[in-house]
């Protein structure tokens, strides 16, 4: 039985942890197809922000992590337009048809 509460007990602590690897995989994994795409790697910024404030981030929504919880905002170093590579994100980033 103390062998379960250890375990129990471990989980719980590590559970956050992989929520915030996660993030940063998929922010990775965005940061990659966006230099795939051409775009030089000191010509954009990626930033993991909360839903609410998404918005206010003055960025473009590419991805989505920690079930949806946290937002994965693109903006643009030195440019005008906030263009993001069409085959960039995931597919629920997609616009709907």
């Amino acid at each position: 039985m103390k062998r379960i509460n250890w375990m129990l007990a471990v989980l719980v602590v590590a559970a956050p942890l992989t929520a915030i690897a996660s993030c940063e995989t998929v922010k990775a994994d965005i940061n990659q197809k966006i230099i795939n795409n051409g775009v030089p790697s000191d010509g954009f910024t990626l930033e993991i922000v909360p839903n609410d404030q998404a918005d206010q981030a003055g960025g473009q929504v590419v991805g989505h992590c920690e079930n949806d919880t946290q937002k994965i905002v693109y903006k643009r170093n030195g440019a005008e337009s906030d263009a993001v590579p069409a085959s960039t994100g995931t597919s629920q980033d997609a616009p709907s048809s």
